[in-house]
């Protein structure tokens, strides 16, 4: 009996952890994580019928936004120093500053080089400017 007992206790242990890692992979599959290309058409062609107000952007979008404008329009070093003082002043807005950081980056990547948007490089959010731009050089 003892015998029986240790041979199921065997199989269970194999496949128990098995069944449930394939669960939780179908879980997370089964989660719409993205639009797939017929779910924006689909949206697309619903949205010229009927017409709903635009959904609010978070804080940090519309912070990432103004500062991505600000370093277009100024320079990286501006855009930095209101990332900063938007940090301190809001510090709920701190947990984003290192994302926020890096898309000021690669932004600067993009418009003045690798080598003049490194010379722009602070210490705001944990030198995470300097790793944008290293990231897309």
């Amino acid at each position: 009996m003892t015998h029986t007992a240790r041979r199921i206790g065997r199989s269970l242990a194999l496949v128990l952890p098995v069944v449930m890692v394939l669960s939780g992979t179908l879980a997370v599959t089964s989660v719409q994580w993205a639009e797939s290309d017929n779910d924006s058409q689909l949206l697309a062609a619903s949205s010229e019928t009927v017409s709903k107000p635009a959904k609010p952007h978070a804080p940090q979008d519309v912070l990432r936004e103004k500062l991505l404008v600000e370093l277009a329009e100024k320079d990286p070093g501006t855009a930095l120093t209101g990332l900063q003082r938007a940090v301190e002043q809001r510090p709920s807005l701190a947990r984003h500053c290192m994302s926020i950081a890096k898309a000021l980056g690669k932004a600067a990547v993009e418009q003045y080089g690798p080598t003049r948007a490194h010379r722009f490089s602070r210490p705001v959010c944990d030198t995470s400017f300097a790793s944008g731009v290293a990231q897309f050089s």
